[in-house]
């Protein structure tokens, strides 16, 4: 079983997130954590759990980096691979974490989704406390 988690990050929040959503998720699995920049979209295949992690742009709006992995997991669905997601926004804006709620309703559509995680600005302890439960319910149901 392996695992990827790929995050895009201007302040760094959604990295942290990531990092620590990698640090409980590595124990279990193999694990890869790359961002955006760095994955190549050809390899999604190889993994049995593929991980997203965004930030939210302006009002509900996917960051420009994510588009083009939104777009190919949307046109190559696989419902074998299991996936989740999680991200950062400011509730001050009205869709919270609408970068997350768009990856969220496509990949459930498109794969087998089981978690999503939402974060306000900057991690704090009970959202760290958090990622045990997103991981164990990332892997609650063995991939075939």
């Amino acid at each position: 079983m392996k695992a990827c988690i790929v995050y895009t990050s201007t302040t760094g929040n959604t990295e942290e997130v990531a990092t620590a959503i990698y640090n409980q998720l590595v124990s279990h699995i193999d694990t890869d954590l790359m961002s955006i920049d760095n994955f190549e979209f050809s390899t999604i295949n190889m993994y049995d759990y593929f991980i997203i992690g965004t930030y939210t742009w302006g009002n509900g709006q996917l960051p420009t980096e994510m588009k083009a992995l939104y777009q190919r997991i949307e046109t190559h669905a696989n419902k074998h691979l299991r996936t989740a997601v999680f991200g950062t926004g400011d509730r001050f804006y009205p869709l919270f974490c609408g970068a997350v709620d768009r990856f969220r309703d496509m990949l459930y559509e498109k794969t087998d989704l089981a978690v999503t995680f939402k974060v306000e600005l900057s991690p704090q302890q009970t959202d760290y406390n958090k990622v045990p439960i997103f991981v164990d319910r990332m892997l609650a149901v063995q991939v075939s």
